[in-house]
């Protein structure tokens, strides 16, 4: 068994997609649902991801967390370990490295952060989104994690006092066999973790065949979709992720929490392309009455969109502006950036959630990494089985358990303009996937 720490639900399913692509039967679980070996009923995945749901933790409690989870997964039989982070290293980042190693008492780790299919490589060590150094991309004033580096080792070594080192592109293009010499090399040398530079996906396929046999990888979900072609796949996937169950009504409840400029433009373009959208006014959310009226309004609009068949979006305001102003009005009841965004996150979860309870929706898509835990908390998903990839690291999946629902949970800054149009269309499929 492949076990894998994620520091967020999307993050755990976009790298739960790159074995489920392969045939790997693949469940997602949050920590506080995952109880060993009972959840699988004798149907074990070959791929488990736990959710640690971190990334806004402090370091000292987002280690604790992956910690008790990686030893969750030595407990299930796991036999190679990876921490999957965000694609631009937000969060706790050491703290969580550290964290697997110490809990495996093991002292090395390979780290590989590009990912060029969603636009981020990784060159001399300096990491690149979609072209830009990543202290000059969106991220730079990501609210909750503003990234001001574009030096993964500067970024790492600066949140463990484990010793940090660089293998560069020069060397990954040497081929597999220089690669695995040269990680040989830096582990008699006392480095703990090695990044690896990405230029493309050719080097994520040499970098597979360098560390096929490493126990424990680290970094962004790209190079999973080339080591999962070094397993072997199932034979026949038993646990129903193969055939969608009946699902009700075909029309679609999107939510999107996220604020990424991606999530913003697909928005837009679905819109456009006559998607019926409400605004959850994130100025309205800090008065009790205020918001009570807001959001019962909201569930009674969008309850009647579904009942006529229509698909509906409830998005939270992007205006940067009324962003702007939101967060102003949050400093001046003491709240800082995290805390308003969770607050934004807890009232679309909640809209969800009234509108689901009303209507017993079955098909939803959600943007946001935030958005989505908070969904599947207030609607009691205890688990998910990765289903099919519509656009890279962005899978749909269905839930473990009754009343199963078709998901698309989705990152906030991955997808083309057109994701949720596409996202729609796929999670409008009756037919079993053949």
């Amino acid at each position: 068994m492949i076990g894998i720490i994620a520091d967020d639900i999307t993050g755990a399913n976009d790298i739960g997609i790159m074995y489920a692509k392969a045939n790997m039967t693949t469940h997602v679980y949050p920590m506080e649902a995952w109880k060993g070996r009972a959840n699988s009923k004798g149907n074990e995945p070959k791929v488990l991801v736990l959710d640690t749901h971190s990334r806004l933790d402090t370091p000292d409690e987002a280690y604790d967390k992956v910690f008790q989870m990686t030893k969750k997964l030595q407990e299930a039989g796991c036999a190679r370990y990876i921490n999957k982070t965000c694609s631009v290293f937000r969060g706790n980042i050491g703290a969580e490295f550290d964290a697997m190693l110490d809990a495996l008492e093991a002292s090395f780790g390979i780290v590989v952060l590009g990912f060029p299919k969603n636009g981020r490589t990784t060159l001399q060590g300096i990491h690149y989104v979609h072209g830009k150094k990543l202290e000059e991309s969106e991220f730079r004033n990501d609210p909750v994690h503003p990234m001001r580096k574009s030096s993964l080792l500067d970024i790492l070594q600066s949140q463990t006092k484990r010793r940090v080192g660089l293998i560069t592109i020069d060397t990954v293009e040497l081929g597999a066999d220089g690669l695995k010499a040269q990680i040989a090399e830096m582990k008699r040398s006392g480095f703990h973790y090695v990044i690896v530079d990405v230029r493309d996906q050719q080097s994520l396929k040499t970098i597979a065949q360098a560390v096929q046999d490493e126990p424990i990888l680290c970094g962004s979900s790209a190079l999973a979709e080339e080591l999962a072609l070094f397993e072997k796949p199932d034979a026949l996937q038993t646990d129903g992720a193969n055939h969608l169950p009946e699902l009700g009504r075909s029309a679609v409840l999107c939510a999107a929490g996220s604020l990424m400029p991606q999530s913003a433009a697909q928005i837009t373009y679905a819109k456009k392309h006559g998607l019926q959208a409400l605004e959850l006014d994130s100025l309205l959310l800090f008065d009790p009455l205020e918001k009570q009226a807001h959001c019962d309004k909201i569930v009674e609009d969008v309850s009647r969109l579904l009942e006529e068949g229509q698909d509906v979006l409830i998005h939270a305001s992007n205006n940067p502006q009324k962003v702007a102003e939101t967060k102003v009005m949050g400093a001046e009841r003491g709240l800082d950036n995290t805390a308003v965004s969770v607050l934004v996150s807890n009232a679309l979860s909640d809209v969800v959630q009234s509108v689901v309870d009303e209507t017993g929706q079955q098909r939803l898509l959600i943007a946001g990494g935030e958005t989505s835990a908070a969904v599947c908390d207030k609607l009691g998903i205890g688990g998910l089985s990765i289903w099919q990839e519509i656009e890279p690291g962005l899978p749909s999946c269905l839930t473990l358990q009754t009343p199963q629902r078709f998901l698309v949970l989705k990152s906030g800054s991955f997808g083309s303009e057109p994701f949720f149009i596409e996202a729609i269309a796929h999670l409008k499929q009756t037919e079993p996937c053949l």
